[in-house]
């Protein structure tokens, strides 16, 4: 096998390729924290309608009635009398929809970042201020208020022509006005739900919480969710210490075998745990052979693997023989469809 230099130097430079080892024994623990939460303790949406000032000639057209409207609203409110709507002009101003998140156990006062997206077709919201806005949830109960100056944030050395300019932030733009209720205290079972359903995490969760808090304070309910109980001890004042203190332990996550291919950027990203059986590759002039019968290749063969190597050898190999990321993922493909890939394959 005669390897071309100029070849080898063009992959490093060309080949877009990321694989992730994750070896078993190199696993590292992670918080149940950072694995979990528990149900019912999250954050909830809130939006409301407003108005944008302030803008130097880049807002909505007059022919976007609502903004008018909404500027005829506001004037009344100010006791300002408008003798026709048709007396306001809005080039200056932008109807806008403001989105946030409001935590869980905020407290009245507590403030929020808030989104502020363009309604109609003002074509910047730059320099704009954001007039105060009512921000409601679900329940159509007002939860915050919000007002500010709104910030782009436009990378130095880029134009507002390369810009998106109908959306905009406001660090802390909201403060909260009234607070979702979720009582703690008194609760004498809890449900631990993870981000990522497995049922070998969860059994690990399970015999962790155990262990560390006493047997029986955890259960497995399915892949997705412990079932917690309190101790009477803490029914009443401690149960949110009784929370944290199952936070902080640590569980080795289990994951599946997978393999990710974004096809658009030739990037791809591979788990430790993913092998491949016997198989024998052609693609244009390169020949792959995987067999587990030692000595058992041909001499027309580029690149030889014992059986069950993993991907990630079989991936370096090919890369160190300057296979183009498309066809590297052409091989996977075809890998996958002939059975010999131990793993999910996921195409993004």
């Amino acid at each position: 096998m005669h390897k071309n230099p100029h070849m080898l130097k063009t992959s490093v430079l060309s080949l877009i390729l990321l694989v992730c080892f994750l070896f078993p024994g190199l696993s590292q623990a992670a918080r149940i924290k950072d694995l979990a939460a528990i149900e019912g303790i999250r954050s909830n949406q809130l939006t409301g309608y407003g108005l944008v000032v302030g803008l130097n000639g880049t807002g909505d057209k007059d022919n976007v009635s609502f903004t008018r409207q909404s500027m005829v609203n506001l004037m009344d409110k100010m006791h300002i009398g408008i003798a026709q709507i048709n007396d306001i002009k809005v080039k200056n101003v932008a109807s806008v929809m403001i989105t946030a998140d409001i935590p869980p156990f905020a407290r009245i006062g507590d403030k929020m970042d808030i989104t502020v997206s363009s309604m109609g077709d003002a074509k910047s919201l730059k320099g704009g201020t954001l007039l105060m806005t009512p921000l409601k949830g679900v329940d159509g109960k007002v939860y915050g208020l919000a007002q500010g100056s709104l910030s782009l944030a436009i990378p130095d050395g880029v134009g507002d022509r390369d810009s998106h300019l109908q959306v905009a932030r406001v660090i802390n733009g909201a403060s909260v006005e009234q607070e979702i209720a979720f009582k703690l205290n008194g609760k004498k079972d809890l449900v631990l739900s993870l981000f990522r359903p497995d049922f070998t995490t969860a059994k690990r969760m399970a015999d962790t919480i155990n262990a560390a808090i006493g047997e029986g304070s955890a259960k497995i309910i399915d892949s997705s969710a412990l079932g917690l109980t309190v101790p009477e001890k803490m029914w009443e004042k401690n149960v949110a210490e009784f929370i944290a203190d199952i936070e902080t332990l640590s569980v080795i996550p289990d994951t599946t075998a997978k393999v990710v291919i974004n096809e658009k950027t030739g990037t791809i990203v591979i788990g430790s745990d993913v092998t491949i059986s016997s198989v024998a590759v052609a693609h244009g002039d390169l020949s792959v052979t995987i067999d587990t019968a030692p000595g058992a290749q041909t001499q027309e063969s580029v690149m030889s693997l014992p059986g069950n190597s993993t991907i990630g050898e079989l991936v370096r190999g090919l890369n160190a023989l300057g296979v183009r990321p498309r066809d590297l993922i052409s091989i996977l493909q075809g890998i996958k469809a002939a059975g010999a890939l131990q793993a999910e394959l996921e195409i993004l």
